[in-house]
């Protein structure tokens, strides 16, 4: 949790984020992922300065894992001071004890954004998902509650002016963006009129516009001359070095490589993230194997 110190901009984690996103696809199935439409709704993590604290609280965590489709167990939500937003025992169940920073007294609105990200941690744990290492770990746990449909919350307490800021998990604002613009594209729903906070807006315009960067990458049809004539050139290069791969210049999405149907292409799906190897045979229309998504690809 940030509170009245700098905010890390940008898109620093991204290729922890892609790895999140497929890992979810491959853990839960395309089927799994679609079954968590549509998003968690506003009013289910509404927090009002009138509400009681703790029977909010509980309130709010029952939506949280209503939403996520967890076992009807029992989360306590207590408050304490420390460092971080928030933490949670994961034990067998039936029962979970959550503990929320002490500052949520007082900065209710924000209480649902904390509770789906250690909700989340539980969900995890049952599925048996997890990235080596507390920092990726924490990337996958933002990760995951954002395209699940309770992430945007964790967006919309992103909040920035001239003397003070606040954001809570480990991705940046635009990071949070992109992965919100993933689940948007995928699931056709439109985060943006659930935001009260004008940063979180503006983030997710901008993760939206990095997240369809993805969909105009060669060999898809969508892409751009520019990146179309780079792709031709790369391309040639890997004819005239047959024998091996053809190492993809700097910031190049694909690679080339030889296959027993000749020359063939590797790129990433634009939903989930997973690498496709494709033939090289002109215009293809190739379906993901993951999520299942259509591409329309000019090899």
């Amino acid at each position: 949790m940030t509170n009245d110190s700098p905010v890390v901009h940008g898109f620093p984690h991204l290729d922890t984020v892609r790895s999140a996103i497929t890992a979810l696809y491959r853990r839960l199935s395309y089927d799994g992922v679609r079954s968590y439409a549509p998003s968690l709704a506003p009013a289910d993590a509404a927090f009002s300065d009138q509400d009681d604290l703790h029977l909010g609280a509980q309130r709010v965590a029952r939506a949280m894992v209503q939403h996520l489709h967890l076992p009807n167990a029992r989360m306590i939500v207590a408050f304490r001071a420390m460092e971080h937003a928030g933490s949670v025992e994961l034990a067998a169940g039936p029962e979970y004890f959550i503990e929320l920073n002490d500052r949520f007294r007082t900065h209710r609105r924000d209480i649902g954004a904390a509770l789906s990200h250690e909700v989340m941690h539980v969900l995890l744990h049952r599925l048996g998902l997890e990235f080596p290492g507390t920092r990726d770990n924490e990337i996958l746990t933002d990760t995951a509650t954002t395209y699940l449909g309770a992430g945007w919350l964790l967006l919309d307490a992103f909040r920035e002016d001239g003397t003070s800021s606040q954001k809570l998990g480990y991705l940046t604002p635009e990071e949070f963006g992109y992965v919100l613009a993933k689940r948007a594209f995928a699931f056709d729903e439109d985060p943006s009129p659930w935001f009260t906070s004008p940063q979180a807006y503006e983030a997710f315009a901008a993760g939206r516009a990095r997240a369809e960067q993805d969909a105009r990458q060669p060999p898809l049809v969508a892409a751009g001359w520019a990146g179309r004539r780079r792709y031709a050139k790369v391309r040639r290069y890997a004819r005239d070095h047959p024998g091996g791969a053809a190492a993809p210049a700097s910031g190049v999405p694909y690679a080339f490589e030889d296959g027993p149907d000749g020359l063939r292409v590797s790129f990433a799906c634009p939903t989930c993230l997973q690498r496709i190897r494709v033939a090289v045979r002109g215009r293809v229309r190739v379906r993901c194997g993951l999520c299942r998504t259509v591409l329309d690809c000019d090899t």
